[in-house]
């Protein structure tokens, strides 16, 4: 890997120590302060910048030197998703987590949330970074845009870890809409986010509640994604554009299912992490999607690992990016 150039569009000076918690002492309980403040609270010398890739704006956050690792997170995160790791990742890489097309501070287009383009964007953000490789860490939606990443953009790519999810595929269409008496977990989601139009009008302002109960339903500790966490999900999320954006990443998984018809196996060593609930379907997909895999179990934690496990989590990526 070399590194041709380094452009940052910065803000800010460095603030504290993040408590052990996650929490920040900008914001109280009920509020949520702005990204600026949200960087300066993090420990490492983060900024963030913008950058025009792809026909879209993005933001990022980054900091940190050493090989470059790209940070992608899910529905319904942003770049802060990544905040308990940031600091410690940042020891020995240059890390930018960011907030793909459609979501956080970055643009929101009509269009080109299928994984394809959004893996897109970030090849052309790599290379406005000035990087000839990167790693590439991504969780929920994320993971399904790092996937796309590795298939499309092979010689960009390193390492890759994948947070639970792997790339949309034909067995989403087995989905029921209707749960057994005897299943665990009902992707309801997956159907609601398709529909265009009514999510933003029951949702605009009023993110908290599918921000609280996702996390009730979905954390196996509550407080693991705090009250000021949420907030900042919230804030996120209650505008109708937000809202249209983060489910057109929802809206483009068949075409999403048909580009994945095409790929051929990721052969870059692939790291994935699983929650209890999610295991047995990597377990069975992964084999067929890459030739140099790890499947590791975490423990004691639902879908939004990183946050609920940052240390368990970190404890298998550190090694596997080394």
């Amino acid at each position: 890997m070399t590194m041709r150039r380094r452009t940052i569009l910065g803000a800010g000076a460095v603030g504290g120590l993040l408590a052990a918690s996650g929490s920040s002492p900008m914001a109280s309980a009920g509020s949520a302060p702005d990204d600026r403040a949200l960087v300066n609270s993090l420990h490492g010398g983060f900024r963030e910048g913008y950058a025009t890739v792809n026909g879209v704006r993005l933001h990022f956050v980054v900091g940190g030197r050493g090989k470059p690792v790209v940070l992608l997170p899910g529905w319904p995160r942003t770049w802060w998703e990544f905040h308990k790791v940031l600091p410690e990742l940042a020891r020995n890489h240059r890390v930018i987590a960011v907030d793909m097309r459609g979501m956080g501070r970055s643009d929101k287009p009509a269009g080109g949330y299928d994984k394809k383009t959004m893996a897109a964007d970030i090849a052309a953000l790599v290379r406005w970074f000035g990087y000839d490789q990167v790693d590439v860490i991504g969780s929920d939606i994320g993971a399904m845009v790092a996937f796309s990443f590795a298939a499309n953009h092979r010689d960009l790519l390193r390492r890759l870890v994948l947070l639970d999810v792997a790339h949309p595929e034909q067995g989403m269409y087995q989905l029921t809409l209707l749960p057994r008496p005897d299943q665990t977990s009902h992707l309801w989601w997956f159907a609601f986010n398709q529909v265009r139009g009514l999510p933003e009008q029951l949702l605009a302002g009023r993110a908290r509640v599918l921000i609280d109960y996702l996390c009730d339903n979905a954390l196996v500790n509550h407080d693991a994604v705090s009250e000021h966490d949420r907030e900042i999900y919230a804030r996120a999320y209650n505008t109708p554009d937000a809202i249209r954006a983060g489910n057109g990443w929802y809206q483009t998984f068949a075409q999403d299912i048909a580009d994945d018809d095409t790929y051929t196996p990721i052969t870059a060593p692939l790291l994935a992490l699983a929650a209890e609930p999610n295991h047995p379907y990597l377990a069975h997909l992964l084999p067929a999607k890459a030739t140099d895999y790890q499947l590791t179990k975490v423990e004691n934690t639902g879908h939004y690992l990183i946050e609920e496990q940052p240390a368990q989590a970190l404890a298998h990526i550190i090694p596997h990016l080394a």
